[in-house]
Protein backbone atom coordinates (compact mmCIF):
# COMPACT_ATOMS: atom_id res chain seq x y z
CA UNK A 1 0.00 0.00 0.00
CA UNK A 2 2.52 2.78 1.18
CA UNK A 3 5.22 1.11 -1.54
CA UNK A 4 2.45 1.10 -4.47
CA UNK A 5 1.89 4.91 -3.85
CA UNK A 6 -1.04 6.40 -4.97
CA UNK A 7 -3.94 7.22 -7.39
CA UNK A 8 -2.41 10.89 -7.04
CA UNK A 9 1.15 10.50 -6.38
CA UNK A 10 3.01 7.77 -8.05
CA UNK A 11 5.75 5.74 -5.55
CA UNK A 12 8.78 7.68 -6.39
CA UNK A 13 7.05 10.97 -6.37
CA UNK A 14 5.78 9.86 -2.83
CA UNK A 15 8.88 9.16 -1.67
CA UNK A 16 10.56 12.63 -2.55
CA UNK A 17 7.52 14.46 -1.25
CA UNK A 18 7.79 12.68 2.24
CA UNK A 19 11.50 12.78 2.40
CA UNK A 20 11.73 16.17 1.38
CA UNK A 21 9.37 17.17 4.66
CA UNK A 22 11.13 14.76 6.68
CA UNK A 23 7.84 12.78 7.01
CA UNK A 24 6.69 9.18 6.92
CA UNK A 25 3.51 7.33 5.84
CA UNK A 26 4.14 3.64 6.61
CA UNK A 27 1.50 0.79 6.67
CA UNK A 28 1.24 -2.62 7.51
CA UNK A 29 -0.44 -6.16 7.51
CA UNK A 30 -0.25 -8.46 10.53
CA UNK A 31 -1.93 -12.10 10.98
CA UNK A 32 -5.20 -10.15 12.69
CA UNK A 33 -4.86 -6.65 12.19
CA UNK A 34 -3.55 -3.81 10.14
CA UNK A 35 -2.32 -0.57 10.59
CA UNK A 36 -1.70 3.00 8.87
CA UNK A 37 0.06 5.97 10.32
CA UNK A 38 1.88 8.98 9.74
CA UNK A 39 4.38 11.25 11.43
CA UNK A 40 5.14 15.45 10.07
CA UNK A 41 6.04 18.29 11.49
CA UNK A 42 2.85 19.91 12.70
CA UNK A 43 3.58 22.86 10.17
CA UNK A 44 3.57 19.71 7.26
CA UNK A 45 0.37 18.39 8.61
CA UNK A 46 -2.50 19.33 6.10
CA UNK A 47 -0.36 18.27 2.82
CA UNK A 48 1.34 14.66 4.88
CA UNK A 49 -2.47 13.90 6.46
CA UNK A 50 -3.62 14.12 2.43
CA UNK A 51 -0.67 11.38 1.75
CA UNK A 52 -1.84 9.55 4.76
CA UNK A 53 -5.39 9.61 3.45
CA UNK A 54 -4.51 9.08 -0.12
CA UNK A 55 -2.58 5.58 0.68
CA UNK A 56 -5.28 4.29 2.83
CA UNK A 57 -8.29 5.19 0.69
CA UNK A 58 -6.78 5.16 -2.99
CA UNK A 59 -3.52 2.75 -3.30
CA UNK A 60 -2.35 2.40 -6.23
CA UNK A 61 -0.48 -0.97 -6.03
CA UNK A 62 1.89 0.09 -8.62
CA UNK A 63 2.99 -3.63 -10.66
CA UNK A 64 7.06 -2.73 -10.33
CA UNK A 65 6.85 -2.27 -6.52
CA UNK A 66 4.60 -5.44 -6.56
CA UNK A 67 6.86 -7.31 -8.12
CA UNK A 68 9.97 -5.55 -5.88
CA UNK A 69 8.12 -6.81 -2.76
CA UNK A 70 7.74 -10.21 -3.86
CA UNK A 71 11.50 -10.69 -5.22
CA UNK A 72 12.05 -9.14 -1.45
CA UNK A 73 10.01 -11.59 0.11
CA UNK A 74 12.30 -14.73 -2.23
CA UNK A 75 15.21 -12.99 -0.69
CA UNK A 76 14.25 -13.70 2.67
CA UNK A 77 12.94 -16.98 2.17
CA UNK A 78 16.01 -17.97 0.52
CA UNK A 79 17.75 -17.04 3.59
CA UNK A 80 15.38 -18.37 6.19
CA UNK A 81 17.77 -20.98 6.87
CA UNK A 82 20.67 -19.57 7.76
CA UNK A 83 19.77 -18.50 11.43
CA UNK A 84 19.31 -21.50 13.38
CA UNK A 85 17.37 -19.73 16.23
CA UNK A 86 14.91 -18.30 13.08
CA UNK A 87 14.56 -22.09 12.29
CA UNK A 88 13.74 -23.08 15.84
CA UNK A 89 11.43 -20.52 16.01
CA UNK A 90 9.80 -21.33 12.95
CA UNK A 91 9.20 -24.93 13.25
CA UNK A 92 7.83 -24.38 16.79
CA UNK A 93 5.47 -22.11 16.14
CA UNK A 94 4.16 -24.95 13.47
CA UNK A 95 4.67 -27.71 16.14
CA UNK A 96 2.19 -25.77 18.36
CA UNK A 97 -0.61 -24.55 16.36
CA UNK A 98 -0.03 -26.66 13.08
CA UNK A 99 1.70 -26.36 9.76
CA UNK A 100 -1.38 -25.54 8.32
CA UNK A 101 -2.50 -22.67 10.91
CA UNK A 102 -2.29 -19.02 9.82
CA UNK A 103 -0.44 -18.41 12.87
CA UNK A 104 2.32 -21.08 11.82
CA UNK A 105 2.58 -21.23 8.20
CA UNK A 106 5.73 -20.09 6.42
CA UNK A 107 5.36 -18.21 3.00
CA UNK A 108 7.15 -20.27 -0.11
CA UNK A 109 7.81 -19.17 -3.02
CA UNK A 110 4.94 -20.82 -4.89
CA UNK A 111 2.78 -18.60 -2.50
CA UNK A 112 4.61 -15.47 -4.26
CA UNK A 113 4.13 -16.74 -7.49
CA UNK A 114 0.34 -16.79 -7.06
CA UNK A 115 -0.58 -13.43 -5.47
CA UNK A 116 -0.92 -10.59 -8.21
CA UNK A 117 -2.05 -7.38 -8.29
CA UNK A 118 -5.65 -7.59 -8.68
CA UNK A 119 -5.52 -9.67 -5.18
CA UNK A 120 -4.06 -6.87 -3.54
CA UNK A 121 -6.90 -4.77 -4.78
CA UNK A 122 -9.40 -7.04 -3.99
CA UNK A 123 -8.28 -7.39 -0.21
CA UNK A 124 -8.16 -3.58 -0.19
CA UNK A 125 -11.77 -3.06 -1.29
CA UNK A 126 -12.60 -6.08 1.23
CA UNK A 127 -11.17 -5.18 4.51
CA UNK A 128 -10.59 -1.73 4.25
CA UNK A 129 -14.00 0.45 5.09
CA UNK A 130 -14.54 2.93 7.34
CA UNK A 131 -16.64 1.28 9.43
CA UNK A 132 -13.82 -0.89 11.19
CA UNK A 133 -10.98 1.66 11.63
CA UNK A 134 -9.90 3.53 14.56
CA UNK A 135 -8.24 6.60 14.12
CA UNK A 136 -6.05 8.28 16.84
CA UNK A 137 -3.99 11.12 16.52
CA UNK A 138 -1.17 12.52 19.17
CA UNK A 139 0.97 15.69 19.19
CA UNK A 140 1.30 19.62 18.85
CA UNK A 141 -2.19 20.36 17.03
CA UNK A 142 -5.58 22.48 17.37
CA UNK A 143 -8.21 19.65 18.16
CA UNK A 144 -10.69 21.79 16.66
CA UNK A 145 -8.28 22.27 13.27
CA UNK A 146 -7.59 18.46 13.38
CA UNK A 147 -11.56 17.12 13.30
CA UNK A 148 -12.39 19.60 10.42
CA UNK A 149 -9.08 17.76 8.97
CA UNK A 150 -10.13 14.36 9.60
CA UNK A 151 -13.59 15.41 8.33
CA UNK A 152 -12.37 17.13 4.90
CA UNK A 153 -10.05 13.99 3.89
CA UNK A 154 -12.41 10.91 5.43
CA UNK A 155 -15.91 12.36 6.09
CA UNK A 156 -16.59 11.64 2.59
CA UNK A 157 -15.27 7.87 2.67
CA UNK A 158 -18.17 5.12 2.14
CA UNK A 159 -17.36 2.06 0.88
CA UNK A 160 -19.13 -0.28 -2.13
CA UNK A 161 -19.27 -3.11 0.07
CA UNK A 162 -20.21 -4.15 3.48
CA UNK A 163 -17.66 -4.19 6.12
CA UNK A 164 -16.12 -7.87 6.11
CA UNK A 165 -14.96 -8.71 10.10
CA UNK A 166 -13.91 -12.51 9.46
CA UNK A 167 -13.68 -14.54 13.24
CA UNK A 168 -10.52 -16.04 13.99
CA UNK A 169 -9.70 -19.33 13.30
CA UNK A 170 -9.73 -22.39 16.53
CA UNK A 171 -6.82 -22.76 18.53
CA UNK A 172 -5.38 -26.20 19.71
CA UNK A 173 -2.04 -27.63 20.19
CA UNK A 174 -1.40 -30.19 17.50
CA UNK A 175 1.39 -31.94 19.55
CA UNK A 176 0.88 -32.76 22.91
CA UNK A 177 4.15 -33.27 24.27
CA UNK A 178 6.99 -34.57 22.15
CA UNK A 179 11.13 -34.26 21.46
CA UNK A 180 11.68 -33.41 17.64
CA UNK A 181 14.86 -32.90 16.16
CA UNK A 182 16.20 -30.49 13.22
CA UNK A 183 19.53 -32.25 12.40
CA UNK A 184 22.21 -29.40 11.33
CA UNK A 185 25.46 -30.97 11.04
CA UNK A 186 27.41 -27.81 10.40
CA UNK A 187 26.65 -26.94 13.90
CA UNK A 188 28.54 -26.89 17.18
CA UNK A 189 25.99 -25.70 19.34
CA UNK A 190 22.58 -26.32 19.90
CA UNK A 191 19.24 -24.20 20.15
CA UNK A 192 16.33 -25.99 22.09
CA UNK A 193 12.98 -24.46 22.75
CA UNK A 194 10.03 -26.11 24.47
CA UNK A 195 6.73 -25.04 25.88
CA UNK A 196 2.68 -25.64 24.97
CA UNK A 197 -0.02 -23.53 24.28
CA UNK A 198 -1.17 -20.35 26.25
CA UNK A 199 -3.06 -17.88 26.75
CA UNK A 200 -4.46 -13.98 25.97
CA UNK A 201 -3.79 -11.22 28.09
CA UNK A 202 -7.45 -10.82 28.39
CA UNK A 203 -6.67 -14.05 30.73
CA UNK A 204 -7.61 -12.32 34.79
CA UNK A 205 -4.57 -14.18 35.90
CA UNK A 206 -2.13 -12.24 33.33
CA UNK A 207 -0.99 -9.64 35.91
CA UNK A 208 0.12 -12.75 38.25
CA UNK A 209 1.49 -15.04 35.00
CA UNK A 210 3.90 -11.94 34.12
CA UNK A 211 5.32 -11.49 37.65
CA UNK A 212 5.87 -15.26 36.79
CA UNK A 213 7.61 -14.24 34.35
CA UNK A 214 9.85 -12.19 36.20
CA UNK A 215 10.70 -14.78 39.00
CA UNK A 216 11.88 -17.03 35.97
CA UNK A 217 13.71 -14.58 33.60
CA UNK A 218 16.44 -11.94 33.69
CA UNK A 219 19.53 -11.63 35.41
CA UNK A 220 18.33 -12.28 38.75
CA UNK A 221 16.02 -14.88 37.77
CA UNK A 222 15.86 -18.23 38.81
CA UNK A 223 16.78 -19.45 35.06
CA UNK A 224 19.45 -17.31 34.85
CA UNK A 225 20.59 -18.14 38.21
CA UNK A 226 20.28 -21.95 38.51
CA UNK A 227 20.83 -22.86 34.68
CA UNK A 228 23.50 -20.24 33.32
CA UNK A 229 25.20 -19.36 36.35
CA UNK A 230 25.57 -22.41 38.27
CA UNK A 231 25.49 -25.40 36.10
CA UNK A 232 26.59 -23.27 33.23
CA UNK A 233 24.33 -24.58 30.35
CA UNK A 234 23.47 -22.61 28.45
CA UNK A 235 24.70 -19.38 26.63
CA UNK A 236 21.13 -18.10 27.13
CA UNK A 237 17.97 -19.03 28.70
CA UNK A 238 14.39 -18.17 28.87
CA UNK A 239 10.64 -19.23 30.04
CA UNK A 240 7.92 -16.74 29.68
CA UNK A 241 4.12 -17.31 29.49
CA UNK A 242 3.64 -15.04 26.16
CA UNK A 243 0.21 -13.93 25.28
CA UNK A 244 -1.89 -12.13 22.56
CA UNK A 245 -4.04 -9.88 22.29
CA UNK A 246 -6.81 -11.89 20.34
CA UNK A 247 -5.67 -15.69 20.14
CA UNK A 248 -3.87 -17.84 22.72
CA UNK A 249 0.04 -17.47 22.67
CA UNK A 250 2.38 -19.67 24.68
CA UNK A 251 4.15 -20.61 27.02
CA UNK A 252 7.85 -21.10 25.47
CA UNK A 253 11.69 -21.44 27.19
CA UNK A 254 14.59 -21.87 25.34
CA UNK A 255 18.30 -22.02 25.18
CA UNK A 256 21.51 -21.95 23.48
CA UNK A 257 23.84 -24.32 24.34
CA UNK A 258 27.00 -26.71 23.23
CA UNK A 259 26.02 -29.92 21.53
CA UNK A 260 27.23 -32.09 24.29
CA UNK A 261 25.14 -30.31 27.33
CA UNK A 262 21.85 -30.31 25.43
CA UNK A 263 20.20 -33.03 27.16
CA UNK A 264 21.06 -31.60 30.09
CA UNK A 265 20.18 -27.76 29.18
CA UNK A 266 16.85 -29.30 28.60
CA UNK A 267 16.33 -31.52 31.77
CA UNK A 268 17.08 -28.53 33.75
CA UNK A 269 14.79 -26.08 31.98
CA UNK A 270 11.81 -28.76 32.59
CA UNK A 271 13.39 -29.36 36.55
CA UNK A 272 12.77 -25.27 37.23
CA UNK A 273 9.61 -25.02 35.38
CA UNK A 274 8.40 -28.08 37.69
CA UNK A 275 9.86 -26.74 40.83
CA UNK A 276 8.68 -23.37 40.48
CA UNK A 277 4.92 -25.05 40.33
CA UNK A 278 5.29 -27.11 43.75
CA UNK A 279 8.01 -24.45 45.75
CA UNK A 280 6.99 -20.82 47.00
CA UNK A 281 9.15 -18.40 45.95
CA UNK A 282 10.47 -16.02 48.07
CA UNK A 283 9.72 -12.60 49.25
CA UNK A 284 13.46 -11.75 47.51
CA UNK A 285 12.04 -12.82 44.49
CA UNK A 286 8.87 -11.61 44.22
CA UNK A 287 10.17 -7.83 45.09
CA UNK A 288 12.44 -8.24 42.17
CA UNK A 289 9.90 -9.95 39.70
CA UNK A 290 7.12 -6.95 40.72
CA UNK A 291 9.92 -4.22 40.47
CA UNK A 292 11.03 -5.23 36.90
CA UNK A 293 7.74 -6.39 35.69
CA UNK A 294 6.25 -2.66 36.47
CA UNK A 295 9.89 -1.32 35.15
CA UNK A 296 9.54 -2.96 31.63
CA UNK A 297 6.19 -2.04 31.21
CA UNK A 298 7.05 1.27 31.66
CA UNK A 299 8.99 1.33 28.91
CA UNK A 300 5.81 0.61 26.95
CA UNK A 301 4.55 4.45 27.30
CA UNK A 302 7.85 5.92 27.08
CA UNK A 303 6.19 8.63 23.69
CA UNK A 304 3.64 9.71 22.71
CA UNK A 305 3.59 7.34 19.74
CA UNK A 306 3.87 4.42 21.82
CA UNK A 307 1.13 5.39 24.15
CA UNK A 308 -1.14 6.09 21.52
CA UNK A 309 -0.71 2.95 20.08
CA UNK A 310 -0.78 0.47 22.83
CA UNK A 311 -3.78 2.24 24.19
CA UNK A 312 -5.54 1.74 20.26
CA UNK A 313 -4.61 -1.77 20.28
CA UNK A 314 -6.92 -2.19 23.48
CA UNK A 315 -9.60 -0.63 22.56
CA UNK A 316 -9.43 -2.42 19.10
CA UNK A 317 -9.80 -5.72 20.63
CA UNK A 318 -12.25 -4.91 23.01
CA UNK A 319 -9.89 -4.50 26.49
CA UNK A 320 -11.75 -2.19 29.07
CA UNK A 321 -10.45 1.54 28.95
CA UNK A 322 -8.60 0.79 32.61
CA UNK A 323 -6.96 -1.98 31.39
CA UNK A 324 -3.20 -0.68 31.91
CA UNK A 325 -4.45 0.94 35.25
CA UNK A 326 -6.04 -2.10 36.53
CA UNK A 327 -2.85 -4.22 35.34
CA UNK A 328 -0.33 -1.91 37.50
CA UNK A 329 -2.45 -1.99 40.72
CA UNK A 330 -2.75 -5.74 40.28
CA UNK A 331 0.93 -6.92 40.01
CA UNK A 332 1.62 -4.56 42.87
CA UNK A 333 -1.23 -6.31 44.67
CA UNK A 334 0.54 -10.18 43.83
CA UNK A 335 1.96 -12.31 46.50
CA UNK A 336 3.95 -15.46 46.66
CA UNK A 337 0.62 -17.43 46.55
CA UNK A 338 -0.45 -16.24 43.63
CA UNK A 339 2.34 -16.70 41.80
CA UNK A 340 2.80 -20.44 43.05
CA UNK A 341 -0.91 -20.78 41.94
CA UNK A 342 -0.46 -19.48 38.43
CA UNK A 343 2.40 -21.33 38.14
CA UNK A 344 0.60 -24.50 38.96
CA UNK A 345 -2.16 -23.81 36.69
CA UNK A 346 -0.36 -22.52 33.45
CA UNK A 347 2.58 -24.49 33.44
CA UNK A 348 2.14 -28.06 31.98
CA UNK A 349 5.32 -30.17 32.11
CA UNK A 350 3.17 -32.88 30.55
CA UNK A 351 2.43 -30.87 27.23
CA UNK A 352 5.47 -29.81 26.87
CA UNK A 353 6.52 -30.26 22.71
CA UNK A 354 10.53 -29.82 22.65
CA UNK A 355 12.56 -28.84 19.48
CA UNK A 356 16.21 -29.30 19.17
CA UNK A 357 17.95 -27.27 16.46
CA UNK A 358 21.64 -29.29 16.18
CA UNK A 359 24.31 -31.70 15.30
CA UNK A 360 22.31 -34.68 15.72
CA UNK A 361 25.56 -36.64 15.73
CA UNK A 362 27.27 -34.67 18.43
CA UNK A 363 24.52 -34.46 21.55
CA UNK A 364 25.95 -37.15 23.89
CA UNK A 365 23.87 -38.10 25.62
CA UNK A 366 21.69 -38.92 22.71
CA UNK A 367 17.62 -36.90 22.88
CA UNK A 368 14.78 -39.44 24.20
CA UNK A 369 11.42 -38.35 22.90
Amino acid sequence: MRDGGTKKHPPQVLNEILEHKAASVETGISDTMGNAGFSALSEDLDGVFSLFAEVIREPAFDPQQLELAKNQMRGAIARRNDDPQRIASREFQKLIYGSKSPYARSVEYDHLSQISRSDLVKFHQQYFHPQNMILGIVGDFDSAEMRSLIAEKFGDWKSSREAINPPLPDVNQVNLGGVFMIDQPQLTQSYVQMGHLGGKANNPDYPALMVLNGVMNGFGGRLFNEVRSRQGLAYSVYGVWSPNFDYPGLFISGGQTRSDTTVPLIQAMKSEIKRIRTEPITAEELNYAKESTLNSFVFNFASGDQTLSRLMRYEYFGYPADFIFNYRRQVEETTIEDVQRVAAEYLQPEKLVILVVGNQNSIDPPLIA
